[in-house]
């Protein structure tokens, strides 16, 4: 289901302390001010006024209009001339500022406010606009994250962080004035001020200092509600509700670098606070330990950027962060400290009652927060690495799990106020934009969460001044050096110029990049610590210490194209009908000694990278693909667990050791399909790889069908005690061999053969995890899997008993029961199974690494999907350096090698880094696939393909293209030949009518239903971006011929 959703609650400012009581009355003058100037003539006076205002900032004094239309208005000149110098204060709209200004104030703010947000919609369409060509709308190609064309619908739910009482008043302003604004915004809002640009004079900067002293911003929600809306510096015209939407980027738009700070502190020039300073290291320790504040790691919807949610410690439902303002800098990834925020000024009674009433009188573009009515969007964030520190006090003004009258749940909410750890690369790929007549340029990354750039010119190609057009397709990666908190856009200096976008390799490298891969060779230093003498064999005194394996048959089952092959097999019948069976793992720590210069690189890879085309290995490749690849033939070193084990699968006995071995034959995972497929062929030396003629190839072929029927009742045993799997659908390519460009590509399917070795490895992991715990029960490093989410769970549940799915998801046992039930009978029920699938996994939380002395809970050590107490990674130390670690603890405990020289906190830190890696990995993995599909499309395209609706919106529904297995979202307001839409929605159930216009204007309109499971017909067609590509919903008679 969907992560937590933001409550309907309107009212997104915190509320104000008891010493601030007397604020509120001045905002309902404001507010008062708003509802009884409605005319447009007043309205274009206030615009212009704001205009000039701005000019006055810049030395410019007020025009000849400003003055007319003050004339006309009454507005006394005394005030006129005072009101700049109100807006130089960065105090912003703090309590002692409204206090000491006075009624005069409210129009001055009103002024501010509305030069902010008349403005901003136009001078964000132009400030990236190079010779006349809109540049990538922030999301550069108007593409979401998976490459959909951004809707209304997503951008329509941004939050105005402004008063609700308003908001009306400001649509009507901004309706009736849309044409003056646009074409005057541009002129004094919108290109981010020079980091450069000079200050005011000494004695106005000492008058502003002490000014600021007075007046420091101690509510960042009071800034966040002059600043409008979450999208920082983003430009908002792909949204129908672009003129309600008002704009985070005021004259603080601007980026300043530290150095230049001290010269905007006051006077005219002085720059507005957009993000709160974080809090004092201290402040945040005590606050931590008091439980008044929470750390825990961010995650930054892709899909809509201006939500973010961090973990909650109940695990209930995860706490949302409304707006780029109350991230305050934070990147997806981080780890930071927040601070729970309440609903502004108004009495939990009160604020329920405004949020029943304003759903029922206003439509407004904001996030619905209801947990029904943001259905589909947020699968990436529940499955991100949650790095959170369990602290169990919360401070909120109402409690998220009580259903309210009108049947909302209302969403905790929090700002960031500290940043414990920059967990993100600070590295974007993305494209520069020339800004006439500024000293930097703007770099627009492709990564929709990460802010725009300001780049100084200097950092830039030399001819990019003077033929910025030659750089319009050029992929750079920047990273942020600053992000000063009057700024809504981040500094930075160009890192690389990676060549023209939608070519593969560049792309590739781009990712790599952002993610913080580390693709460099490997240094001498790390060289050094291999073996010198090559070919290399394993030393005599070495073999004496180990169970000599090599006369037993042995081989490896991997993908065909695998070279690091780190898990071999064994399975020999014994005299009493039962078998020994045999996991054999490349020994890797033999190579990789502890506190040297490989395993410190080892250990801060942490994982072997695999993109389509190319691996970037944990360890140089050496190692990777010889000494410790289990390669045919050839002498190996090995760590061995052998069981005893009836042909029903129940073990016997258990024996764990360092051993050699020597594979006899490497199978791939077709090979091992064959020979199950094929029990009584006699297959020929020519249907498979060499083999060792020691064993001959009948007696391998025996040895894999008794492996298939072992695994068979292993895998039957674990499911029938409660065990999960998830099955998702996987693309994979066909590469030309010369190019390396996709030629084909197909849904990877998952078989008997892969049953076995999963099953073995698992046997392996499960059997090494009770070892080492039971010796090392302080210093294990084990991998735990918590249970789903209780409250999406719950949720899911509701669908799915409105949809008419009997699912159980009492338990992992459960539901793994449920989803092998038939849905339906037909050539469909496989993809139902991936669309049911796919809604299971939303509530999922990742898997992660730990050490079993820093959680005390025993209870928390399960692994939730396999239904099992303890578990960890053994079986493959060639591309996770978490298995090293587990293979030096079986060294230690087996007395076959040294005591493990870390403490539990650095294992439990080496664990840490392993969670964050992994999910690193995961994603480049999940990126490369992208990009070489976009490619696939754009060259063999368009492509037809049958789909199945796997969740519906309000404007838009995903589907799952069940020949290429990608999920895509199609958004109703792009489908040509459409006449309308309409959404209903009952409880959980999400509803779309598409009305057709009639190709025969004789003929009637004609109707389509979109709900869960729908089947529809789809076109992938290339997009005008680079590597990017769209669904295109098929017409209902194009369904049917």
């Amino acid at each position: 289901m969907d992560p937590p959703l933001p409550p309907k609650n309107r009212n997104r400012e915190p509320k104000r302390s008891q010493n601030q009581s007397s604020t509120p009355p001045q905002k309902d003058a404001y507010a008062r001010l708003l509802s009884q100037h409605c005319s447009s003539k007043f309205s274009l006076y206030l615009e212009q006024y704001a205009k000039d205002t701005a000019f006055q900032r810049e030395g410019n004094g007020p025009t000849t209009l400003l003055k007319v239309q003050s004339d006309r208005q009454n507005i006394p000149q005394r005030k006129r001339d005072q009101v700049p110098n109100d807006f130089s204060d960065s105090s912003d709209f703090s309590p002692s500022s409204m206090k000491s200004k006075g009624e005069e104030s409210s129009l001055s703010l009103y002024m501010e406010k509305l030069s902010t947000r008349s403005a901003q919609p136009d001078c964000e369409r132009k400030q990236g606009v190079s010779d006349r060509q809109r540049w990538g709308q922030r999301r550069d190609t108007a593409t979401s994250h998976d490459g959909d064309v951004e809707s209304g619908e997503e951008l329509s739910t941004l939050k105005p962080n402004d008063s609700r009482k308003h908001q009306k008043q400001q649509k009507k302003s901004k309706d009736s004035n849309r044409e003056v604004t646009s074409k005057e915004a541009d002129s004094f809002v919108g290109h981010p001020q020079s980091p450069k640009k000079a200050s005011t004079s000494g004695q106005e900067q000492e008058k502003m200092k002490k000014l600021k002293k007075k007046n420091l911003p101690k509510h960042p929600e009071e800034e966040k509600s002059r600043e409008g809306t979450s999208k920082s510096g983003f430009d908002s015209q792909m949204s129908p509700y672009g003129k309600d939407n008002t704009m985070q980027q005021s004259r603080a738009s601007s980026a300043n670098s530290p150095a230049e700070k001290s010269k905007n502190k006051g006077g005219r020039g002085s720059k507005k606070q957009v993000f709160e300073s974080y809090m004092a290291f201290e402040e945040v320790s005590h606050g931590l330990k008091r439980g008044e504040l929470i750390q825990g790691q961010l995650r930054i919807n892709p899909k809509k950027y201006h939500e973010a949610f961090v973990p909650s410690p109940d695990d209930i439902r995860d706490i949302f962060l409304d707006g780029i303002v109350a991230r305050n800098r934070a990147l997806n990834g981080d780890i930071v400290v927040r601070s729970d925020t309440d609903c502004d000024g108004t009495s939990e009674s009160e604020s329920l009652k405004e949020n029943m009433v304003q759903k029922k009188t206003a439509r407004t573009p904001r996030p619905d927060v209801t947990v029904e009515d943001q259905h589909s969007d947020q699968d990436e964030l529940i499955r991100k690495v949650q790095n959170t520190t369990l602290t169990d006090t919360e401070e909120l003004l109402e409690d998220p799990s009580t259903p309210q009258p009108n049947g909302e749940i209302l969403q905790k909410t929090a700002k960031v106020v500290y940043i414990v750890e920059k967990k993100h690369s600070r590295a974007v790929t993305g494209f520069l934009k020339f800004l006439p007549d500024k000293p930097f340029a703007m770099f627009s990354p492709v990564d929709h969460r990460v802010p725009r750039i300001n780049v100084f010119l200097a950092d830039c190609p030399e001819d990019f001044s003077s033929r910025p057009g030659d750089y319009s397709n050029t992929l750079f990666i920047c990273r942020i050096t600053s992000w000063a908190a009057d700024s809504n856009f981040a500094e930075g200096q160009l890192a690389k110029t990676l060549g023209q976008a939608g070519e593969i390799e560049p792309e590739t490298e781009g990712i790599l990049i952002e993610y913080d891969v580390d693709f460099s060779e490997f240094s001498d230093e790390v060289l050094d610590c291999l073996p010198k003498n090559l070919p290399w064999t394993i030393p005599p005194e070495e073999m004496r210490k180990r169970r000599d394996l090599r006369k037993e048959c042995i081989f490896t089952i991997d993908p065909s194209t695998a070279r690091d092959l780190d898990d071999a097999l064994s399975c020999k019948q014994l005299p009493d009908g039962n078998f020994e069976v045999g996991v054999h793992i490349a020994d890797v720590s033999y190579f990789v000694g502890e506190d040297n210069a490989l395993d410190a690189i080892a250990s801060q890879r942490a994982t072997s990278v695999y993109m389509v085309q190319k691996v970037i290995p944990m360890l140089p490749r050496l190692l990777c693909e010889e000494l410790c690849s289990l390669n045919p033939l050839t002498d190996r070193l090995t760590f061995s667990v052998i069981w005893k084990i009836t042909p029903e699968g129940k073990i016997l006995s258990e024996w764990f050791g360092r051993s050699v071995i020597r594979s006899c034959v490497k199978l791939s995972y077709d090979h091992a399909q064959s020979m199950i497929e094929a029990p009584e062929k006699m297959f020929s030396a020519e249907e498979l790889p060499p083999a060792d003629p020691e064993h001959p190839i009948d007696e391998i072929h025996q040895a894999v069908l008794n492996l298939h029927s072992i695994a068979k009742n292993l895998r039957a045993q674990r499911f029938s005690g409660g065990a999960l799997r998830l099955d998702q659908l996987k693309l994979s390519f066909t590469l030309d061999k010369e190019t390396m460009m996709p030629q084909g590509c197909y849904v990877y399917q998952y078989r008997d053969s892969n049953k076995l070795v999963e099953e073995f490895m698992l046997l392996a992991n499960i059997a090494t995890a009770h070892h080492i715990y039971s010796r090392f029960p302080e210093l294990a490093l084990l991998r735990r899997h918590p249970p789903p989410k209780t409250k999406m769970v719950d949720e899911l549940q509701e669908l799915c008993d409105q949809l008419g799915i009997d699912i159980d998801l009492s338990s992992a046992g459960a539901l793994h029961k449920s989803l092998n039930t038939t849905l339906g009978d037909d050539e469909y029920t496989t993809a139902r199974k991936e669309v049911l699938t796919h809604m299971c996994s939303r509530p999922m939380q990742m898997a992660l690494y730990f050490c079993t002395g820093a959680l005390k809970d025993a209870q928390l050590f399960k692994h939730y999907a396999l239904n099992v107490p303890l578990y960890t990674h053994f079986t493959s130390p060639i591309r996770r350096y978490a298995d090293i670690i587990v293979h030096r603890l079986l060294a230690s405990s087996l007395n076959c090698g040294p005591n493990l020289g870390l403490s539990t906190e650095e294992v439990q830190k080496q664990a840490s880094h392993c969670n964050d890696k992994k999910t690193l990995s995961k994603r480049v993995q999940e990126l490369s696939s992208e990009l070489f599909f976009g490619v696939f499309v754009k060259d063999c395209g368009p492509l037809d393909s049958e789909a199945m609706v796997m969740g519906v919106l309000d404007q838009s529904f995903d589907v799952l293209v069940l020949r290429y297995g990608v999920q895509k979202r199609i958004y109703c307001k792009s489908v040509a030949g459409l006449e309308s839409f309409h959404h209903r929605k009952v409880g959980k159930k999400s509803e779309l009518t598409l009305v057709w216009t009639p190709e025969d204007p004789e003929k009637a309109s004609e109707e389509q239903v979109i709900s869960i499971f729908t089947l529809v017909e789809v076109q992938l067609k290339a997009d005008g971006a680079p590597m990017k590509y769209s669904a295109v919903l098929k017409r209902p008679e194009e369904n049917k011929s």
